[in-house]
């Protein structure tokens, strides 16, 4: 009696059987969004990573899910642990010029912006957002949040002319105009 050839390839198997090819792709797809999800988590990006994996249950396969569910639970309780107060809008912006200085542009955008939302006419968190613009390399935003901030606090235009964060602006005319209007 002969048997069939075996095919090369062996397919993963389950308690229902064998895994029908056409999920092997959305599979693999959804093993390396869990481990993107994973190495947020192990980087202690707990809200980047709860999002990420509260996105991957809805599609995620029947094995994953009570994993993804225990991972969701985890990021929860870890942010709100982590979860930094503020009692000012001072506060908040000492931390946001703390994560500036270690090149967390990101999270100090996300923080400056806070202080915004909270406080429209916080002429610190404007010059703030023009520092990370000027380290960042984006003139244009630069002098926005700059002139803004000289808007609401004419004392900045001192500030700003002695502050090295501007070095990579001092070129531009525009910059100049804005901390030298009388010349």
């Amino acid at each position: 009696m002969k048997t069939a050839p075996r095919s090369s390839v062996k397919r993963p198997r389950t308690l229902a059987g064998t895994v029908p090819a056409s999920s092997d792709g959305a599979r693999t797809r959804a093993l390396a969004q869990y481990e993107a999800a994973l190495r947020l988590m192990q980087e202690s990006k707990f809200d980047k990573a709860c999002a990420a994996f509260k996105q991957l249950l809805a599609s995620s396969p029947a094995d994953l899910t009570e994993r993804i569910r225990m991972y969701i639970n985890a990021c929860t309780q870890q942010a709100s642990r982590s979860e930094t107060r503020f009692n000012s809008g001072e506060e908040r912006y000492d931390y946001a010029i703390s994560l500036l200085n270690d090149g967390n542009y990101e999270d100090a955008r996300t923080q400056l912006k806070k202080i915004l939302s909270d406080n429209s006419s916080a002429d610190f968190a404007f010059y703030g957002l023009a520092v990370l613009a000027s380290m960042t390399g984006d003139a244009n935003h630069c002098l926005e949040h700059l002139t803004e901030a000289i808007r609401l606090n004419p004392r900045n235009r001192i500030q700003a002319r002695a502050d090295s964060d501007f070095q990579d602006m001092a070129d531009d005319p525009r910059f100049t105009e804005l901390l030298y209007p009388e010349v």
